[in-house]
């Protein structure tokens, strides 16, 4: 019976230690989000909101990593461990929303297990949610946190919010944009292309705006809640290494302020190029167009795969409009 007892206590001690109450707060120390957020152990968490405390939210969930870092107003503010889909059962890489928020939930593909703090990212079910960290991609497809971290990230976003999700170990960088977009240009300084293209922002008139720009089909279509509102041709100059996404961090006096995130390519790294933006051409009108209904969170993505049902080729998506329970 000691033995009995011995090995149940050991049990238990071992399921302790991966279970969502293990989670653990990592204090700066005076080094910033993204130089911690590497060193943090599994389980382990940054939380720093005063570095800006307010502005629009985004969140970026590494794969390759097993990291997810929480930006404000353009600055890193939060990170931590997560594990993600184990082989068979990968966490699809895209561009996403929140769809859905419950403090407490539960599974209903899955033997009832509970999900905690769950938010919502596609109509299929997956979601991020407290849950255990083993320390390597173990979850069926859903993006696990530490359980104080889940209930300190539900509390800073909101429905509609921005969720990218990335393989590449790349952090991301300022950036100009794709030339998609123009404001304040008069017609007397730049002629307007009469190239033919669509604007119909009135079958969607509220949501999280995304662009998507195929290089293979050298077109460009607008999404606003998961609705087509337009479409353009666009020349894209150059070879792209994979795809990337822009997105719109702020927008004040100075302009707009964006941030480039690449989701493959050769290795990790990504460098910014002077003429970034300059390598995309789309017709005036509706590049004036596209200004009008862009706001922070907003997203362009660059991808070289043709544009096929609303999503831009293999591996990646684009912002799912409708949940569905899980």
């Amino acid at each position: 019976m000691k033995n009995v007892t011995l090995a149940l206590l050991s049990a238990l001690a071992a399921m302790s230690a991966s279970t969502p109450a293990s989670a653990k707060q990592v204090e700066l120390g005076g080094r910033s989000i993204l130089e911690i957020a590497p060193r943090l152990k599994p389980g382990e968490y940054a939380w720093a909101p005063g570095l800006s405390p307010d502005g629009p939210a985004l969140v970026i969930v590494n794969l390759e990593t097993q990291r997810l870092v929480l930006f404000r107003n353009g600055v890193p503010i939060a990170a931590s461990t997560v594990s993600t889909g184990s082989p068979g059962h990968e966490t699809p890489t895209g561009v996403f929303t929140i769809l859905q928020k419950r403090k407490e939930h539960y599974s209903s593909t899955y033997n009832n297990a509970p999900m905690p703090n769950m938010q919502r990212l596609t109509r299929r079910g997956i979601a991020l949610h407290a849950g255990n960290l083993p320390g390597y991609p173990a979850s069926h497809g859903c993006i696990r946190l530490p359980h104080k971290f889940s209930t300190l990230l539900f509390g800073a976003t909101e429905l509609g919010m921005t969720v990218v999700i990335t393989e590449l170990a790349a952090a991301p960088q300022s950036s100009k944009a794709p030339d998609v977009v123009v404001q304040n240009v008069a017609s007397d300084q730049q002629p307007i292309t009469r190239a033919a293209y669509e604007w119909r922002p009135e079958l969607a008139t509220d949501g999280i705006v995304s662009v998507v720009i195929s290089a293979a089909d050298q077109r460009a279509i607008v999404m606003r809640d998961g609705v087509e509102i337009g479409s353009a041709p666009v020349h894209v100059g150059g070879k792209l290494d994979g795809a990337m996404a822009y997105v719109l961090r702020a927008w004040d006096n100075s302009g707009m302020h964006w941030l480039k995130l690449q989701f493959s390519g050769p290795g990790g790294a990504m460098e910014v190029a002077a003429d970034e933006g300059d390598r995309f051409q789309a017709p005036t009108d509706f590049r004036r167009a596209v200004a009008t209904v862009l706001r922070p969170g907003s997203v362009i993505i660059v991808t070289p795969e043709p544009i096929s049902a609303g999503s831009p080729g293999k591996g990646l998506t684009v912002l799912e409009d409708q949940a569905n329970s899980r």
